[in-house]
């Protein structure tokens, strides 16, 4: 189903809020770890600190400004979280000790309004379409990193980190005006299962056995992808490399990376298992730190154990969402997919402070060997983890009548062949179903009155 005209509007402004932020919250994430060597009482530990901070107060406060968006309005807190990531860039640009780095780096991150802005565009599009939007939305944030990493180094060469944290503070107040200007204001907000958490959830997504291993994995993710880049600007300006062309590396193994989780994307999709390229990605991302050690100040050494870093990084970042959807309970997914974001932020904050501190009391080269150590563990952590199942999730949406019985309805629902779980939230008017898409009925579904929605 095509999306009518609002809908376009609203999922191009929402993902161009989410580039420019993230843009602004990367841009420094290849160069600070240099840069942060001038100022007033740094070592390498308090740098490793303003590295992953943001990823503290981002884990902690995205799920209360989420559920505060249900009900003091989804804009305004979008606007005071873009507004306290200005005030954030602003004292880091303005900061002359590590201190008030910390500080602004911190705030930055307490603009936290990932939640928020996935509530907002569940208000503002059809369930039809929703994970078509999502989808979009995610696509902009991987181009954000990708930018990153190629603008932060060569910019810095031309602004400075000041210039950095000022140009980040223009960003966000882009977003504000695309907010203002471009996304329309939604006529109604609700608490939309499959895309925002619920509170009385949260309790019992923690629980789950099989979203903690998944919530682990990204929240490990991070912190390696974090810490690499505490340790790797400095293994590339010893092996001859400065700063400004560091994106000379970048490139060419961002640009093969993309190629080279295709194969892996294709097993899992085609296969019937999914843990042997699981797996094999964090393979990758252990040979990728091996590598990083052993490599010493080889460039094209170091580019090519990047490049199988790369492949699993991206690989696992672009598909474990998925899991998680498959793995949640049915009408649990926007809470599960709440933990999980804040698990990949808390990763972040760990992995910088990690890195600063074993670089501190060890030396570089120990970080790298630190996160092999990290990602073998993962490994055979990951060795026991059962096989996913390749359900999927369902919304019916459902008519008068057939709310009228909701618990009759329910077993109705729960009697269609291939559904696994059924959820009726009546004072929605829909069902959250998960399904085995092999063997789904959804004549069976429409048979009862209900309407396919995704």
């Amino acid at each position: 189903m095509a999306m009518i005209p609002a809908e376009r509007r609203a999922t191009a402004g929402l993902a161009g809020i989410y580039a420019l932020r993230m843009l602004g919250l990367f841009i420094v994430l290849p160069v600070l770890a240099l840069a942060a060597r001038d100022l007033a009482g740094a070592t390498p530990l308090l740098i490793g600190v303003a590295v992953g901070i943001y990823g503290l107060t981002q884990a902690l406060l995205q799920i209360p400004f989420g559920l505060l968006s249900d009900h003091c309005g989804r804009r305004r807190v979008i606007l005071f979280g873009l507004l306290l990531f200005v005030l954030g860039s602003v004292v880091c640009a303005l900061a002359d000790n590590i201190g008030w780095l910390i500080t602004g780096r911190a705030l930055q991150g307490a603009g936290a309004i990932a939640a928020a802005l996935m509530a907002l565009a569940a208000d503002l599009t059809r369930d039809e379409v929703r994970t078509r939007t999502m989808a979009l939305i995610g696509i902009s944030i991987g181009a954000a990193f990708s930018l990153s990493l190629l603008l932060g180094p060569l910019l810095h060469g031309w602004l400075g980190l000041d210039g950095l944290f000022w140009l980040a503070t223009g960003l966000a107040l882009m977003a504000m005006v695309v907010l203002v200007a471009v996304v329309p204001e939604p006529h109604g907000r609700q608490p939309q299962r499959d895309a925002s958490p619920v509170y009385a959830q949260l309790r019992a997504v923690v629980r789950h056995r099989e979203l903690l291993r998944l919530d682990a994995g990204i929240c490990l993710l991070h912190c390696i992808m974090t810490a690499t880049f505490v340790a790797l600007p400095l293994t590339l300006e010893s092996a001859g490399l400065p700063g400004p062309s560091h994106w000379q590396i970048y490139l060419p193994v961002l640009i093969c990376s993309v190629a080279g989780m295709v194969p892996l994307i294709l097993v899992e999709e085609r296969g019937s298992r999914v843990r042997p390229p699981f797996l094999g990605a964090i393979v990758l991302i252990a040979a990728g730190q091996i590598g990083l050690v052993l490599g010493g100040a080889d460039l094209v050494a170091i580019g090519a154990v990047l490049l199988l870093f790369f492949i699993g990084f991206n690989f696992l970042e672009a598909t474990l969402p998925a899991r998680i959807s498959r793995v949640a309970p049915a009408a649990h997914k926007g809470t599960a997919m709440g933990v999980y974001a804040s698990a990949q932020f808390l990763g972040a904050f760990v992995g910088g402070s990690l890195a600063g501190g074993v670089h501190q009391l060890v030396g570089t080269e120990a970080v790298f060997a630190v996160l092999a150590v990290i990602a073998l563990l993962w490994l055979l952590f990951s060795l026991g983890m059962p096989e996913p199942r390749r359900g999927r999730s369902v919304l019916v949406r459902l008519d008068a009548e057939s709310l009228a019985q909701p618990d009759r309805l329910a077993q109705g629902l729960a009697a269609v062949a291939g559904v696994e779980e059924v959820v009726v939230v009546a004072e929605e008017g829909v069902a959250y179903l998960k399904v085995d898409p092999d063997a789904f009925d959804a004549a069976g579904v429409q048979a009862l009155g209900g309407e396919m929605a995704y």
